[in-house]
């Protein structure tokens, strides 16, 4: 699989078509018009994703993951892209399980090539029902599964949006989100930051 160095892939972690999925719609439009990304969308939403059973039949066979499951599809568009948005609603105080099986998942991918994911670019988004719901502590989760993987991790920058994209549904899901102006701004700010990296010509 050749890599797409302009191409942006957004991973919506929530079961659900409401404000999660609308504030990575966002950040893909947003992408695509103001800094020329080529976009893929991709969502746990009505998806069959087997949990890590770590079994180690990645690390014996390099031959990808046992499980036969909707991560195929993903494991080609994680290839592919250049640039990742991870994004999640808070459960719990930190991400959905959902994406966090698709994050142990990739572990298949790393066994296969070590080098998978590196020199990629990559960026976390949270949706959050309460103001201060865990949307940071999700966050720092993606950006530790990006260390680890070799990714390098970008945030808007200070003032507002320190860490990533962080944002208020106040339990209302879309409506919730369209409503959320700071929100909405600090998805701009992250994505303007990936569109500076996209200029930039390195080898990494």
């Amino acid at each position: 699989m050749v890599e797409n160095k302009n191409l942006l892939l957004g991973i919506c972690g929530s079961p659900r078509k409401q404000g999660t999925q609308y504030a990575v719609e966002y950040a893909l439009n947003y992408a695509t018009e103001k800094f020329g990304f080529e976009i893929a969308f991709w969502s746990v939403r009505n998806k069959e994703i087997n949990f890590c059973l770590h079994c180690d039949f990645c690390i014996r066979e390099k031959k990808g993951c046992v499980n036969k499951d909707d991560m195929q599809d993903l494991y080609i568009k994680l290839e592919e892209a250049k640039f990742l948005l991870l994004c999640t609603p808070v459960f719990q105080g930190n991400l959905s399980g959902q994406l966090k099986a698709v994050m142990d998942r990739c572990r298949a991918l790393l066994a296969k090539n070590p080098d998978v994911f590196k020199g990629k670019i990559g960026a976390a988004l949270a949706v959050g029902g309460d103001r201060s719901g865990g949307q940071e502590i999700a966050i720092r989760t993606i950006l530790d599964f990006y260390q680890q993987n070799h990714i390098i991790s970008v945030s808007g920058g200070a003032f507002g949006a320190n860490l990533g994209a962080s944002l208020w549904s106040k339990d209302m899901g879309k409506q919730g989100i369209e409503q959320d102006e700071e929100g909405l701004r600090t998805i701009r700010k992250v994505i303007k930051r990936l569109g500076e990296f996209k200029k930039i010509k390195f080898k990494i």
